[in-house]
């Protein structure tokens, strides 16, 4: 089964170790309201989010063993008026081979975070290629 994770740029600048598809990753994941990501994403894709990513000490989460299958930037335009927030309708995403936290300016628009589709692994599973985060 896959999960759709979402890990903020700031978590990842501030102390993220990279990941790439294939990678397997240990991540201590919290459930999320999708509502709280509509306006960055849209309706419709974060009706598909699960979890995100934690590692600043939210001990409401579970920490999880998971191959990363697919990550995709996102970067979305964000409104100043009462304080910044993200503008709805404007979120773009780029698939990429590796999330570090940092990103390439798109013009218009702000990186915010990554959508991460990943499956769960058994301990048995994991192989050479398994990387503890």
């Amino acid at each position: 089964m896959t999960v759709t994770i979402w890990v903020d740029d700031w978590q990842m600048q501030c102390c993220g170790q990279s990941f790439a598809p294939g990678d397997v990753v240990s991540w201590n994941l919290v459930e999320v309201d999708p509502e709280d990501y509509a306006d960055i994403v849209g309706d419709e894709r974060a009706a598909g989010i699960d979890f995100r990513e934690e590692h600043h000490g939210d001990a409401q989460g579970a920490q999880e063993r998971l191959e990363v299958l697919a990550v995709a930037e996102v970067h979305c335009r964000y409104g100043a008026d009462a304080g910044p927030h993200p503008v709805p309708g404007t979120a773009v995403l780029v698939p990429v081979e590796k999330a570090d936290g940092w990103a390439k300016a798109r013009p218009g628009v702000c990186f915010s975070g990554y959508l991460v589709t990943a499956r769960r692994v058994a301990e048995e599973e994991e192989g050479p290629a398994a990387r503890g985060r």
